[in-house]
Order: C-alpha cells, then structure tokens, then sequence
C-alpha cells in the first residue's frame, strides 16, 4: 500500500474497532441494567432492538452527507453521540429512557460513524485494485474492537462497578475524533470515474435491480443472526448455569476469529465470485448452529462454537460492500451500501426483540435458534442468481 493508502484504512479500522467494540460489549450490561432498574429483560432488549433499525436508518442519512461533504465530520458527530449516549446510559430508569440513549443516541452516532460511512471513504480514496484487501482489514478493525473491549469491559464490571464501566466506555469513544480528521477527505473524491446520474436516479435503478434486493435479503439474515447473537448470547450462557465471564470471554473470541475471517475474505475477494464466497459463509453460519445445538452445553463448547461463528460473523460485509461497488461504483456507494445495511438491522431489530420475548414466553431461546438455521439456510440460497457484473447507468448509456 502507498503511504496515504495505509493511514487512511488504520484510521477507518481503528474507529470501526471503537464503535463496533462498545456496541457489542452492550450486552454485557443487560443484567446490572436489569437488577439495577427492575423492568424487566423484555423491556431492556427491545431498546437493544431499536437500537438495530436505528443504526440502520442512521447509516443511508450520514451517508448522504459523507458523499456531499466529506466523511471526516460524520464519523467525529458520529463518535460524540456513541460517546455521550453509553456514558449517560446508567442514568436511565426506564424503558422509554434506555430506548433513547442505547436505541436512538449511541446507536445513532454508531451508524454515523459505522461500516457504510467507512467503507465507502476508502473505496474513494484508495485505488480499486486494493479496496477488497483495505476493506478486509477494515472490517478486521471491528472485530479486534470487540475482541478487545468485550473482556475490558466485563473486568470494569467487575472492578469498578457497571455504571463506572459504562462511563468509561462512553470516554474511550472519544479517542476516535483524531481518527476522523484522517479521513475527513474531500467531498467527492473518488467522483471523476462516476457518471453524471444523480442520487436520486441511482437509488431508483438500485431499488428496480434484483441483484440488489437480493444482497438486502441476505444481509437482513445477517443482521437477524448477529443481533440475537450479540445481544442474547450472555443469556444464552446464563441459561447454561455458567459464569458471566464465559459470555465476555465468547463475544472476545467471536470477535478475534472474526479478525481471520475478515482478513481471509478480504483476499479471498480477488479470486472467487463474492456472491459465491456470501453464500458459503451463510451456509457456514447453519451448520455451524446445528452443530451447536447438539453438542453439550459446557465451556469448551461455548468457546469452540463461538470461533467458528467468528470466522464467518462480520465477513459478510466485505464482499457485500465490494458488490455495490462493482455494481454501481464509488459515487454514491455510502448511501447505497447505507440502504443493505438498513435491510441488515431491520433483521437485528428482529432478532435481538424477538429474542427477549421468545425467552420470556418459553424460558428458552430454542425457537431463535431454529429460525436462524432457516434464515441462513435462506440466505446462503437467495445470493446464487445474484448477476456480479458492472450495472450500466442510464446516464452513460444515453450519452
């Protein structure tokens, strides 16, 4: 990589590390939250699900302004609000409260400063021939965040108190603002190679391609698994009988593998169709459950299971990113990448909502399981006829 290319992609991973690290270590805080308050486990997990749509919405709105102004501002907004709203998150005393700052302020600011912003600034700034690779490391950067943050984070309970662990977490998330000067960028960088089409008309010829309705299916599966993953799996643990430390030290694992995964999709992206390696992925994530719902429930299991999910976790998003980039190139890719991660936690709102009442309803989470293998068996199906070829724009082929 060129001296510019190298800052530019440790910078974006670096505040993917923050932003993803704290939001999945979220889910270690359930249970203070819930002893602490008293609402209830069903209350708390629906302002975990509305934080999914939220960082969702968030992500197509920030991009719009990323691709008129530059990235550089929404990702340091971005990082105040996570900042702000994990810091303030022990002060809540109620379920419309938690919704706001874990459904709507942290979430929120994590969507300004998530993976559509970030992957679409070094899609612009670095050359093509390296942006499956940059977007690999990327990607790597926030499963090392989780793979770090999620064991800190449990020590900090453990230390000093949930509520001290939170703030704590809330002022780490500021360390990201030097790292958004980094890639502030210019507005419209990348665009020479674009077409003179205008957002509008490309969200339109996006929203009429079947490729693409087919790559949000897959990716709204993603968001489904990942959700009721992220947010239910220290649940999932306790249910076991076995010590909160197994839940951290889970997540950290899902997270470290999660480094290999990324970085080995990342290469695998300039030999093998993405669509192909998208749908091996999936049907990786079914067995990879079935098995786990055999075997026995013990620690090694938990940790084996939850290397393997590491692997495939967050290495979706590479190859899907690289194939609305392929489709309709760098110009507007923040805002369409924006609208497949808005498919994405649509499915985390669902997964990580209907997690807590399937609990509530049946002191079990067996259901959930069985509808992700269905939803990734689904997922794994739906990506073979996507067509990976260049999609003409309408403007170009009128001139």
């Amino acid at each position: 990589m060129k001296d510019r290319t190298l800052p530019l992609v440790l910078a974006a991973a670096g505040i993917f590390a923050l932003t993803m690290g704290i939001r999945q270590s979220q889910a270690l805080f359930i249970s203070p939250i819930n002893s602490h308050t008293g609402i209830g486990i069903a209350s708390i997990s629906l302002a975990f699900a509305w934080a999914q749509p939220m960082w969702g919405v968030t992500q197509p709105i920030a991009s719009l302004f990323a691709d008129r102004h530059g990235p550089g501002r929404v990702i340091a907004v971005g990082a105040l609000a996570v900042g702000l709203g994990t810091a303030l998150t022990p002060y809540a005393g109620s379920t419309v409260e938690l919704i706001l700052l874990i459904g709507v302020i942290s979430a929120g600011g994590a969507g300004a400063a998530g993976p559509s912003v970030l992957m679409a600034a070094i899609a612009k700034l670095i050359p093509a021939e390296k942006r499956g690779f940059a977007t690999g490391i990327v990607n790597a950067g926030g499963s090392f965040g989780q793979f770090a943050i999620a064991p800190v984070s449990q020590a900090l309970i453990g230390g000093v108190g949930w509520m001290a662990a939170l703030a704590t977490l809330g002022f780490l998330m500021v360390a990201a603002l030097p790292l958004a000067f980094i890639l502030r960028g210019r507005p419209g960088a990348g665009a020479a190679s674009a077409s003179s089409q205008t957002l509008g008309s490309a969200v339109n010829g996006a929203m009429r391609d079947s490729s693409f309705l087919l790559l949000c299916g897959g990716f709204f599966v993603c968001g489904f698994h990942v959700a009721f993953i992220a947010v239910h799996m220290p649940g999932v643990i306790a249910l076991c009988g076995l010590a909160p430390e197994v839940g951290a030290w889970s997540l950290a694992i899902i997270g470290l593998f999660n480094i290999f995964g990324s970085f080995g999709v990342g290469w695998a992206i300039g030999r093998w169709r993405m669509k192909s390696l998208l749908s091996l992925i999936y049907a990786v994530r079914a067995l990879a459950v079935i098995a786990f719902l055999a075997a026995p429930k013990t620690e090694v299991t938990f940790l084996i299971f939850a290397a393997v999910l590491g692997v495939t976790y967050l290495s979706t998003v590479p190859p899907t990113a690289g194939l609305v980039a392929k489709f309709y190139g760098p110009q507007y890719m923040a805002t369409l990448f924006g609208l497949v991660m808005l498919s994405h936690q649509i499915g985390g709102f669902l997964g990580a909502w209907l997690g807590g009442k399937t609990f509530e309803a049946t002191n079990s989470y067996d259901l959930m399981w069985y509808a992700d293998i269905a939803l990734a068996v689904a997922a794994a199906l739906i990506h073979l006829p996507i067509r990976e070829k260049v999609v003409i724009r309408p403007a170009v082929a009128a001139a």
